[in-house]
């Protein structure tokens, strides 16, 4: 039976209760929009991923009856990863690897440049998290950088035809185009299964970054079930799917790891070892995990998918747009408020993510009073995106007679470089989008009176004069360690 998307699913997420104390001397419930940068986790999932702790053994053994159960979940885990996205367990496989998508995606730009060394360019999109940019830069032999639709700041998804004439200036030299599905600053979609059928015709495959995108809406490996528009590899992040702690995740094509050596050597990936030679396994995905897997961590992350999956990938999609149209149609009601990329939705594809600034503000200034008045917690500055972010900027820079492309821009820019984010979950309520809006109009009201009560340090930080609550305060891990460690003496003494 299908899972209804009512107010029991969304409230199942640990965390949705906390309060905080406000710099007017209140206390209110924290209203969580940082999802980008990591999700909230789902309860349901983490009482499964605690239930096989009762059980829980290492895996690659099937001797006793805990290690047989360990080995089995991770196996459940990795079924949920290659059925989330329509993979064939036949052809694809689904690597675990480090713990979000830096890890994966750095293995995938070493072995596929090892793979391919005659193909010595790769494509990555102007939009990318550094984590789907530098580790190609560093691996490939030359990384080109694929232009976006439209000008800044309503810039879009990738440029098609300008990714056309790239594919054909460099024919036979291209070996992967690496993209996001959708963009961790502004949320923008890319067709990817339309960059999959041109990469392919130059026989060159397509990495996709899916971190951003596949708690938000379906995302099959071929959207028509054809293998010109299949992605080649999608990576993902645990972190940002309502399970934090999980591991990384790469899905590929078994074909694409033959005939080079594994990326790490250690326990479980060998056959046989002798004082003078080993033998790598054959089998996948064992041959590419060496030692302990995260086993808690995938089987919390197998769980999520297994939910949403059941939930229905495209209603939790539309679920999410009708909040993205009240949060979009509310910001461009606030006076000097700047979005960023294109805003219009029929045009250009968004997810859950808007990045926006207030003129005269600085984005510090605002992220801080959010926070510090209103208990609202979002992100603030480049999200680890700079060159997007950069060129998003340069209207607004330019204004205030700054030059981003200049040698000293750094230093000049660090208080105006950056953009606030808001970013939506599947626990995102009306109520919280009414929430910011409402903060965001009393900040445009109240600006400089709020802007009296703080300083702002070299780095471009605001820190508020008066109110401070160190995170220690309100977490302190030896404080809660100790009053385990004192529940455990007395049930000891009452035994």
């Amino acid at each position: 039976m299908p899972l209804s998307l009512d107010a029991a699913l969304r409230s199942d997420f640990i965390g949705l209760d906390t309060c905080y104390p406000r710099a007017d001397g209140g206390c209110s419930r924290r209203v969580y929009l940082d999802s980008a940068a990591s999700t909230l986790a789902l309860g349901c999932a983490r009482q499964l991923a605690d239930a096989l702790l009762r059980h829980y053994a290492n895996t690659h053994s099937s001797v006793h009856f805990s290690a047989r159960i360990a080995s089995a979940a991770l196996d459940w885990a990795r079924a949920q990863m290659l059925d989330f996205v329509h993979a064939d367990p036949e052809r694809h496989t689904a690597l675990f690897i480090g713990n979000g998508c830096t890890a994966p995606l750095n293995r995938l730009a070493r072995s596929l440049a090892a793979r391919r060394p005659e193909r010595d360019v790769v494509l990555v999109s102007r939009m990318e998290h550094h984590a789907n940019d530098l580790p190609h830069r560093r691996h490939a032999g030359q990384v080109l950088h694929i232009p976006l639709r439209g000008t800044a700041p309503a810039l879009g998804a990738i440029d098609l035809d300008a990714l056309d004439d790239l594919l054909e200036q460099q024919r036979g030299r291209i070996n992967y185009i690496a993209v996001a599905a959708a963009s961790n600053v502004t949320g923008i979609v890319n067709p990817v299964h339309d960059i999959a059928a041109r990469a392919h015709v130059h026989g060159a495959w397509i990495v996709v970054d899916a971190s951003q995108a596949l708690a938000h809406a379906p995302l099959p490996l071929s959207d028509t079930g054809t293998p010109e528009r299949e992605l080649d590899v999608v990576v993902f992040s645990g972190h940002k799917l309502y399970a934090p702690g999980s591991p990384g995740v790469a899905i590929l094509r078994r074909s694409l790891l033959q005939g080079i050596a594994p990326d790490e050597l250690g326990g479980g990936m060998v056959d046989d070892v002798s004082l003078n030679d080993y033998q790598v396994s054959a089998t996948l995905p064992e041959r590419e995990e060496a030692g302990t897997p995260n086993i808690i961590g995938a089987v919390q992350l197998g769980a999520v998918l297994k939910v949403l999956r059941t939930a229905g990938m495209n209603r939790i999609h539309a679920h999410e747009q009708t909040l993205l149209s009240e949060l979009l149609s509310g910001l461009a009601t606030i006076p000097g408020l700047r979005l960023y990329g294109d805003p219009d939705l029929q045009r250009t594809p968004r997810l859950g993510t808007v990045a926006f600034n207030l003129t005269g503000l600085e984005h510090g200034l605002v992220a801080a009073v959010l926070n510090d008045y209103h208990t609202i917690a979002l992100r603030n500055g480049c999200f680890c995106a700079h060159p997007y972010v950069r060129e998003l900027l340069k209207p607004d820079l330019w204004s205030l007679d700054l030059d981003p492309d200049a040698e000293d821009a750094m230093a000049l820019l660090k208080p105006w470089q950056g953009m606030v984010r808001a970013s939506l979950g599947l626990y995102t309520s009306a109520a919280d989008i009414a929430a910011l809006l409402a903060a965001l109009r009393d900040l445009r009201a109240r600006a400089d009176e709020y802007r009296a009560h703080y300083r702002v340090d070299s780095a471009g930080q605001f820190h508020h004069r008066h109110f401070t609550i160190p995170a220690r305060t309100l977490f302190d891990p030896d404080a809660v360690l100790a009053q385990a460690l004192r529940r455990l003496s007395d049930r000891s003494g009452m035994l």
